[in-house]
């Protein structure tokens, strides 16, 4: 056991400093400060401007109302533009945000939330020293109205996730929406040929070069469709007959490749089971769902290269 000795300070005089840390915004008006980079930006080469979520918007404690930037950062943009038509926008967000002057700018660079060395990361990008070769494991929508899922706030306890399958990627297929920014897409510092496709069995060859001046990676993603059934996600013939609903299309194997200009390199990429199966509730396990299979070579979630039909 341990005794402690508490003093009596009843008859001390009471000693205390407080103290406390409090965040505020920008003291000065923002049309001023917003004024003064689009002079700064019109007397550069080059414009670079870095917009951002923070933890008062986007956290893993809270839900998000919407998809904007917070403050006067779609104003910044857009009057930085105008000024310098070489307007490179650097994005600090760990979700996807509306960018509605998306068209507006050079280039748009996601960064996420890069941590103490994204400077020196940033800096290697814009100088061309290493190529952003990301590619977007989410779907970007033009508008928050677009996002398949709007509605995330329980009722009377219950959250019902009505879309099922049709997620991400899915559900603006099957709704016939396009996207700012699709399921995988990313561009580097070249351009990629995709010049054949060739599946055997359980493995595709994807042969591809690199058509332009600089090396690079490409990340090349198989997507696998029911032959034969209209895009949209609906129940197609072959879903009604299994009685399974299925999505017009889904990503089933993807792999990076290297090449160095006007090289040429082939992308062996195996086609797992599980992406020809769905899960039987009543039995309780996977099951293969057979019948003919279009094969698509893609850059990215609708952008198709190449297409091969496989009979499973």
């Amino acid at each position: 056991s341990l005794t402690f000795q508490v003093p009596d300070t009843s008859t001390l005089p009471l000693r205390a400093i407080m103290f406390s840390l409090l965040h505020l915004g920008p003291q000065r008006d923002a049309d001023e400060l917003i004024a003064e980079a689009v002079e700064a930006a019109r007397a550069a080469d080059t414009a670079v401007v870095v917009v951002a979520t923070t933890e008062r918007v986007e956290s893993e404690g809270f839900d998000r109302g919407d998809l904007r930037l917070p403050g006067r950062q779609d104003d910044l943009v857009r009057a930085v533009a105008a000024a310098n038509p070489n307007t490179v926008v650097v994005v600090n967000a760990g979700s996807p945000v509306e960018l509605p002057w998306r068209d507006e700018v050079a280039a748009v660079l996601l960064t996420w939330f890069p941590g103490q060395e994204g400077g020196a990361a940033l800096a290697d990008v814009l100088l061309g020293l290493a190529e952003p070769g990301g590619r977007l494991p989410t779907t970007w929508p033009a508008r928050f109205s677009d996002a398949p899922v709007t509605e995330v706030i329980p009722a009377e306890g219950r959250l019902e996730y009505t879309e099922g399958l049709f997620i991400g990627y899915r559900a603006y297929e099957r709704q016939g929406i396009a996207p700012a920014y699709p399921f995988g897409h990313g561009l580097g510092y070249t351009d990629w040929a995709y010049e054949s496709l060739e599946v055997t069995g359980s493995t595709a060859r994807v042969r591809l070069t690199n058509t332009g001046t600089r090396p690079g990676r490409e990340v090349v993603q198989l997507y696998v469709a029911p032959a034969g059934e209209a895009s949209g996600g609906a129940a197609s013939a072959d879903a009604r007959s299994t009685a399974v609903e299925r999505p017009a299309s889904w990503l089933a194997a993807f792999a990076g490749v290297e090449a160095g200009p006007g090289e040429s390199v082939e992308a062996e990429i195996a086609l797992p089971a599980r992406a020809f199966e769905v899960w039987d509730e009543e039995a309780g396990r996977w099951r293969r769902i057979g019948g003919a299979y279009e094969v698509r070579a893609s850059h990215a979630h609708g952008d198709t290269r190449l297409t091969a039909t496989l009979e499973v």
